[in-house]
């Protein structure tokens, strides 16, 4: 398939999955997310020899919500290393909503995952009490190929007034000894992090790292280790879209992670990064539109990973 005939194929999924946008509904647990244009749809790809495909809204900043998540456990595993953080996080897929005390593993005694809300605050006390925001977001500044991105003060101080459920969340990992640095410091750290802004272009320029390994194509630069990048490609296909992953790992087959300001970070092996922005949501919290993009894309082009392509 040609360049132009690929774009040609990205637009018209697009266009075709905005008809499927009134199905859903922007957030509202978190006044400042009802603001998102429900309308709005934007997907780009970025293939290892730099290409950019782009089709949509594509250049609309949103928060990244849990797709922090994703740079919190490559920080987290390259600094202080598997054994330790999977020794106060599980790896396991939690079948609860993300928010739910019921993550907590009874088995256990910690968060199912580092990808669910009780996982990520277990995993930003550790960041936090090793470096300061601002340099943890010159880390994510520096995988998206940004100038420097910038937090959402309007976003970031309405999801602090509405932590409610994380605050619960928090006490119950404070009992259980599994917080590294304290309770309210952690929950800032994590809270602030969902607030990050960028763009689906910065978003894709980062998944692309992921897509190959860690190396950067266009810098040639090793940005993250492989075998950090193998753990946490593995923790997104089976725990990245919330209740909606296995779903998701059927039909579209690629490691993934949605966030309810919209985005969803995707990586096809050897092939391209991707990022998707479509602030109009499903019954789990993801992008309703993007998936219904990225279903279409990966059914025509053989993107699932286990696709037998003869």
């Amino acid at each position: 398939m040609s360049r132009e005939e690929f774009q040609a194929l990205l637009d018209y999924s697009v266009e075709e999955a905005r008809t499927v946008l009134l199905q859903g509904k922007v957030a509202d647990y978190i006044p400042e997310l009802k603001k998102a244009p429900a309308e709005q749809l934007g997907i780009v790809l970025t293939d290892l020899e730099g290409h950019i495909y782009a089709s949509g809204d594509t250049d609309r900043p949103f928060t990244i919500q849990s797709i922090v998540k994703v740079f919190a456990l490559l920080y987290a595993l390259e600094h202080f290393g598997p054994d330790l953080v999977f020794e106060k996080v599980g790896m396991e897929p939690s079948g609860a909503s993300f928010m739910e005390m019921t993550t907590l593993s009874d088995f256990s005694n910690k968060p199912s995952n580092p990808l669910i809300n009780a996982g990520a605050i277990v995993v930003a006390s550790m960041i936090s009490q090793e470096i300061e925001f601002d340099h943890f977001l010159e880390y994510i500044s520096g995988l998206c190929a940004s100038n420097g991105l910038k937090v959402n003060e309007a976003v970031f101080l309405s999801e602090l007034d509405h932590s409610e459920r994380n605050h619960a969340l928090a006490w119950e990992l404070k009992r259980l000894r599994l917080l590294t640095n304290n309770l309210d410091e952690s929950l800032w750290f994590y809270t602030r992090g969902c607030a990050v802004e960028m763009t689906a272009r910065e978003l894709s320029r980062f998944a692309v790292i992921l897509a190959n390994g860690g190396y950067d194509p266009l810098t040639g630069e090793q940005k993250v280790d492989a075998e950090v990048v193998r753990i946490t490609l593995t923790l997104l296909f089976t725990c990245g879209l919330y209740n909606g992953t296995g779903e998701f790992a059927v039909r579209i087959g690629l490691p993934a992670k949605s966030g309810v300001g919209g985005g969803i970070l995707a990586a096809a092996h050897q092939r391209f990064g991707i990022g998707a922005y479509g602030p109009s949501l499903d019954i789990y919290g993801n992008s309703i539109g993007a998936i219904k993009v990225l279903s279409e894309l990966s059914e025509k082009l053989d993107w699932h990973t286990f696709a037998w392509n003869e």
